[in-house]
């Protein structure tokens, strides 16, 4: 069965965990996105207020506080930095149930697949490994590394780390879709930007097990209709 993940993409931690006040008995599952200013221009939390020495941030990796409503939610976390791998170990003191690698932000891939291969067997049985890529990247590159993550997350548009206004669903999507689940024998496949209700269907039709909704959720002037109508496609 295909699953709904509300997006979260938020400056302010306050704005986050109204997000999620909101999505309380609502979903599961509660996607967030981290862009870091480099590897994309746009800045969230905790990179738009400090970076890992934002106060709210180094709480949570200190173990003085959790993600807020931690025991409610299954955190999704989209990792749009640099160098993610780097910083693997503080990101897992977030408490994820899933993680979003972007290979274009790091710095070798061999060691990027290297570093896949390598992950602990307490972090295989715990947490999903994502690999993203956007419309227009090699899916070679895509396919080879598919064996080493638990899904593929691919992104509707080349214009990352953004929500909203100027963000279309590149079509081409549809087709990388298709081809991925023809060639790659169960592949669990999740897509991100640009999913509205005009075309849901027809991304869920060509295979895709999970649709993460931002500003057609949080933009609607019915939010919680919106969410609803968005989860009875499903």
């Amino acid at each position: 069965m295909a699953e709904i993940v509300p997006a979260i993409l938020e400056k302010n931690f306050n704005e986050i965990k109204n997000k999620l006040t909101f999505l309380r008995g609502r979903s599961r599952v509660a996607h967030l996105d981290f862009c870091d200013g480099r590897f994309v221009p746009n800045q969230t939390w905790p990179f738009a207020f400090g970076g890992f020495n934002d106060l709210d941030f180094a709480k949570i990796i200190n173990e003085e506080e959790g993600m807020p409503f931690w025991e409610e939610f299954d955190f999704e976390f989209d990792l749009m930095v640099e160098n993610a791998i780097e910083n693997f170990d503080i990101y897992m003191k977030l408490g994820p149930k899933r993680i979003i690698f972007h290979p274009r932000g790091e710095k070798d891939l061999k060691e990027f697949q290297h570093f896949l291969e390598g992950l602990d067997m307490y972090v295989r049985d715990n947490v999903e490994i994502g690999l993203a890529f956007r419309p227009s990247d090699d899916l070679s590159v895509v396919s080879h590394l598919a064996n080493n993550v638990d899904f593929l997350h691919c992104m509707g548009s080349d214009k990352v780390g953004f929500q909203g206004a100027g963000v279309t669903f590149d079509e081409r999507t549809i087709d990388n879709i298709k081809f991925l689940k023809k060639n790659i024998e169960g592949i669990v496949i999740s897509v991100d930007i640009g999913i509205n209700l005009n075309n849901a269907e027809e991304i869920l039709k060509a295979g895709a097990d999970r649709l993460c909704i931002g500003s057609s959720i949080w933009k609607s002037p019915d939010p919680v209709g919106a969410l609803q109508n968005f989860q009875s496609l499903v």
